[in-house]
């Protein structure tokens, strides 16, 4: 059993991992989940899905699956919601590292880091769209909410 099913175990869900590594077998993915039934789909962030976000997105609303990425961008462009790094810390926190390199410091001294800055954006609009209503404590945890 992989870790990820492991935790849906302990949660009561049946998690089942369906690997596209080709954008052409995305669409035999969601085949797939329809054929399984599933109640959602979380994708993770990945430069190949994010090339190919607005057919996911496009795909998960035809299928009426709330769906979930790790990158903001995902509920901008009409995806339901994303949890996931803050691209803007994480940029700040780059440009702290580069000022210190460019003033002498040797990479190997800086210390690694780990995200420290979450955030959370609910896409009402495509709540909405299908059927959802998303509840009012977890709009008032979102960092944004895009009506």
């Amino acid at each position: 059993m992989e870790l990820t099913e492991a935790a849906g175990s302990s949660l009561g869900l049946d998690l089942q991992v369906l690997a596209a590594s080709r954008p052409e077998q995305i669409d035999e993915a969601f085949k797939a989940m329809d054929r399984e039934h599933a109640q959602a789909v979380d994708i993770l962030p990945d430069p190949l899905w994010g090339l190919q976000q607005g057919h996911i997105i496009d795909l998960a609303t035809s299928a009426r699956l709330p769906s979930v990425s790790g990158g903001r961008s995902y509920a901008d462009a009409g995806g339901l919601m994303s949890f996931g790094p803050s691209f803007t810390a994480l940029a700040r926190r780059t440009a702290f590292y580069v000022a210190r390199i460019l003033k002498g410091t040797a990479p190997a001294e800086l210390p690694v880091e780990q995200p420290t800055k979450f955030e959370l954006v609910i896409n009402k609009k495509t709540a909405k769209a299908l059927g959802l209503a998303v509840p009012q404590t977890l709009l008032a945890l979102a960092d944004e909410v895009i009506e």
